[in-house]
């Protein structure tokens, strides 16, 4: 089970980072964010489960948030529909 986790996490990591890379379109990059938080969750059950691995662990838990974040900004609301903060007390209403 380790194995997979471990093997899983660095396969899906190396293809998502490809894809970005490419820089195909907006929804692709976002899909391949997807694929990194699943390698950041792999690589972080692998690194907690594993002996002498929680560095690992905790690594993944930082990327999984940026991952995260890479999801919304991709593939959340569009950015005109998003909630901005108000500029002044007035606008807060």
């Amino acid at each position: 089970m380790l194995d997979v986790l471990e093997w899983y996490g660095a396969i899906a990591a190396v293809i998502a980072a490809l894809v970005v890379a490419t820089n195909v379109s907006t929804r692709v990059t976002g899909w391949a964010f997807v694929l990194f938080v699943t390698s950041s969750l792999a690589l972080t059950a692998w690194g907690f489960l594993s002996d002498d691995a929680e560095g690992i662990g905790w690594q993944n838990i930082a990327l999984l948030l940026i991952n995260l974040w890479g999801v919304y900004r991709y593939l959340g609301p569009p950015k005109g529909e998003r909630k901005e903060p108000a500029k002044n007390a007035g606008e807060a209403a």
